[in-house]
């Protein structure tokens, strides 16, 4: 006899009177003893293959059904059944029926009718039911009467009200499952439904948990341990080596021009390139040896069992091999790693002073001592100067407290005033006077090159204006970096000091050094096209320095260029300097560009560049860069003394 839950409950036909109570006991006796297994089964599973597979063992076993298994259904095309655990009865074979829960022929059985109605599915007798008639199930019915099982029920088992499966269980009597046993059956798949459901939630929680504690301890775009796992894993390390009596060393690596390639590649292109130079570090560390990313573009590796010579023969071996160029969208580009090592425990003891020193060690290393350095007492303090240094550029900018200098420049055929360089000088008030390139590092490293820029283009603008009122109208030139190039806002900026300082476009000119225009040409020559559109003169600085073609050269809408001193201060004893300057003044003249030659110290220089036709001269032996109010006292005592120069 067969039928769902929720059909009629009459008493089974053909069990004698006599017979029929202790069945029916015995029955449920089974589906008790079941129930308390399965739930206890429930407490102790951590998985949730280890609940089904327990869960099947346990009704056969401790139950006393024939047979046990669990399907899942699957949302594909043929709404296919998959067998997760099966017990009392081959898995292999029923994979072989093609099961599903469709509405079709192959559908129509208790697990698939359970599945797709969401009602249990009792009493099936496999030999005798239609739908279990079909050539397709002849094995099944085989290794029913092989196992010794007449009947099957089918329980739906579901999650949230939504079925996902079926349990199906096979006894041995072919009228078996009454109605009290099959409420204890509905109630032990429920049960397991709910068992299910609690593991999936565990499970996700425990995999919630793992992404928090990769995401607390791993770098997401290398793949690579962070910095919080590398301090505690200096930590571990550290007291190994010192319980074993032996050192250990850190290398910190930094990848330079990072930020340049970020921005001109893009921040994609600076990931790839992050990417495969962590690949490449990866695959040529040592087992025992830890590779970590600590920065943005700063890595760290552990030698737990190496020393000072050890510890530089590695540093050798990865500037070697990060010597080699990455291709990047498209590119070559050069990484350019440079590397510091601290060890333990002559430079530190403790984790975060360790680290803290072999990037101390980072900064002074130059890729011309082969781009590594080990720490030596003293970086960190300088470190730490830099980085008060930083705040304090900060704060001077924003406070105005920078001063404007200026360097003259001479016509060298009438020795006339033309105009000047314009310069930026900083006195900190604890140390004094601080170098130009000193402070102009600390503002690339700081991200204040444009606010620095914005200052000493303010200041220019506003010196040239007070010169126009005063009847001196010289020409002020103003240093442009590669970093302003690539600013957006620049050309809106200076069209708007032209309008708040009303002064002859000519008097305000810019100059740009060579290498400075090679880093992109194609976007410095629309910039400088746009600067020449203002109505400024424009100067290629430092030239001779930053091997630009001459087809490029041509192309630039420029007006002059300046001779970089490196040349022109050993001109008058080196033949090869003297070469140089001589070709670049004829050069220049040949492209019809006016030729500066800055550096100019003595003499001998001045009337060697006479010689050679140079137009402008601007260097120690006319003046060194004064403060810009002094520039027009300045000015008219030049005049005055060449007027008397002239008249005798």
């Amino acid at each position: 006899m067969a039928y769902h839950a929720d059909a009629s409950m009459n008493k089974p036909s053909g069990i004698p009177p006599v017979m029929e109570e202790p069945l029916r006991q015995g029955c449920v006796n089974r589906a008790l003893r079941t129930l308390s297994e399965v739930n206890r089964s429930l407490l102790r599973a951590t998985s949730e293959t280890e609940l089904l597979k327990e869960m099947c063992r346990v009704i056969v076993e401790h139950g006393g059904y024939r047979q046990a298994c669990v399907g899942y259904a699957q949302h594909d095309e043929n709404k296919s059944v998959q067998w997760m655990e099966c017990v009392g009865i081959d898995k292999d074979l029923l994979n072989t029926l093609h099961s599903t829960w469709a509405d079709t022929e192959l559908g129509r059985t208790g697990i698939g009718t359970a599945i797709r109605t969401g009602k249990a599915s009792i009493g099936r007798n496999i030999l005798t039911d239609p739908a279990y008639a079909g050539p397709n199930f002849a094995p099944l019915r085989g290794e029913a009467v092989k196992k010794g099982f007449a009947s099957i029920s089918a329980f739906p088992l579901s999650i949230d009200g939504e079925v996902f499966g079926a349990l199906g269980l096979g006894a041995a009597e072919p009228d078996a499952f009454h109605q009290d046993e099959v409420s204890l059956l509905n109630q032990l798949a429920a049960d397991l439904g709910y068992g299910i459901a609690n593991l999936r939630v565990r499970n996700r929680h425990r995999e919630s948990e793992a992404i928090i504690a990769r995401l607390a301890y791993y770098d997401t775009l290398t793949g690579l341990p962070n910095r919080t796992f590398l301090l505690e894993l200096l930590d571990a390390a550290i007291q190994v080596a010192r319980q074993l009596r032996q050192p250990l060393a850190l290398l910190h690596l930094e990848v330079g021009r990072f930020d340049e390639i970020n921005k001109v590649l893009g921040y994609k292109s600076g990931d790839e390139l992050l990417s495969e130079l962590g690949r490449r570090l990866t695959e040529t560390v040592k087992e025992n040896e830890t590779l970590t990313r600590v920065g943005e573009a700063e890595f760290a590796l552990l030698l737990p069992t190496g020393g000072a010579d050890y510890a530089l023969q590695t540093a050798q071996r990865l500037s070697a091999l990060l010597h080699h160029p990455v291709e990047v969208s498209g590119l070559s580009v050069d990484a350019s790693v440079t590397i510091g090592i601290a060890l333990f425990p002559d430079h530190a003891t403790t984790p975060d002073t360790l680290l803290r020193r072999a990037n101390a060690a980072m900064r002074n290393a130059k890729p011309i001592w082969g781009g590594y350095a080990m720490y030596t007492g003293g970086q960190e303090e300088r470190n730490t100067r830099q980085l008060s240094l930083m705040g304090d550029l900060r704060r001077a900018i924003a406070q105005n407290e920078l001063m404007l200098y200026c360097q003259p420049k001479l016509v060298i055929s009438s020795r006339k005033v033309c105009g000047a360089e314009a310069l930026v000088r900083w006195k900190h008030p604890v140390y004094g006077m601080i170098s130009t390139s000193e402070f102009i590092k600390l503002a690339e490293h700081a991200g204040l090159i444009s606010p620095l820029t914005n200052w000493v283009l303010e200041a220019s603008f506003r010196q040239s204006h007070d010169w126009h009122r005063m009847g001196l109208d010289r020409e002020l030139s103003v240093n442009l970096s590669a970093h302003d190039l690539r600013d957006p806002e620049l050309i809106n900026r200076i069209r708007g000091l032209f309008s708040t300082y009303p002064i002859p476009a000519e008097t305000i000119q810019f100059e740009l050094t060579e290498s400075a225009l090679m880093e992109d040409p194609a976007s410095a020559l629309e910039t400088l096209t746009q600067l020449k559109s203002l109505g400024s003169k424009l100067f290629i600085d430092d030239f001779g320095t930053g091997y630009s073609s001459l087809s490029y050269l041509q192309k630039l809408p420029v007006d002059a260029i300046k001779i970089d001193q490196s040349f022109v201060i050993p001109m008058t004893e080196s033949h090869d300097s003297a070469v140089i300057v001589h070709s670049t003044i004829e050069l220049g003249h040949n492209l019809g560009l006016e030729v500066v030659a800055e550096g100019v110290e003595s003499r001998a220089s001045w009337d060697l560049l006479a010689s050679l036709g140079c137009d402008i001269a601007q260097g120690y032996l006319i003046s060194a860069p004064i403060p810009a109010e002094q520039f027009k006292t300045w000015d008219a005592s030049w005049s005055t003394s060449l007027a008397k120069m002239n008249s005798t």
